[in-house]
């Protein structure tokens, strides 16, 4: 177990990098590092490490501490206790997790690139720009399908229960 303060800190780094909004860490960036897409997934990396580090330690913290406590009993050592008391419990809710950030990241990816993070926000607003409305439809459909793509493979992992 992580002492006390490790814990403490880890979880009040997630909450300070959950605290700022994208778009403000990208408007951030892009006057740090210039336009382009390198500051889009700073933006984006920053904000994901927050909400991942947050539903990552619930999922943690929600396992049952019984088979955790039966394995330490055998003298199994902490990566045995971990892969085969820890990781059955918690897989499911670190990859329903990781799926819903993937998620969100790919939608803000449109938003924060609108403000010069790069990506295809900013091609979308370039395209808006010189009113090529053919262009905007072609990506705007090309977001819903990668938005529905990662919806059903999201589906095809629950119903397997692969994850």
């Amino acid at each position: 177990a992580m002492p006390r303060a490790m814990q403490s800190a880890a979880r009040m780094s997630c909450s300070a990098l959950r605290a700022l909004p994208e778009l403000l860490v990208a408007l951030l960036l892009v006057g740090t590092i210039g336009f382009g897409p390198a500051a889009g997934v700073l933006a984006l990396g920053i904000h994901a490490a927050g909400f991942i580090g947050r539903f990552y330690a619930d999922a943690f913290d929600d396992a049952d501490q019984r088979p955790i406590e039966a394995l330490r009993a055998t003298g199994a050592g902490r990566v045995t206790v971990f892969v085969l008391a820890v990781l059955p419990q918690v897989r499911a809710s670190l990859a329903s997790a990781t799926l819903y950030i993937l998620d969100r990241n790919v939608r803000m990816a449109t938003v924060i690139g609108i403000v010069g993070a790069g990506g295809i926000g900013q091609e979308l607003n370039g395209r808006i720009d010189l009113y090529d409305f053919g262009h905007v439809t072609t990506i705007l459909l090309a977001i819903f399908i990668v938005v529905a793509v990662l919806d059903e493979f999201a589906a095809y992992l629950r119903k397997r229960q692969t994850y």
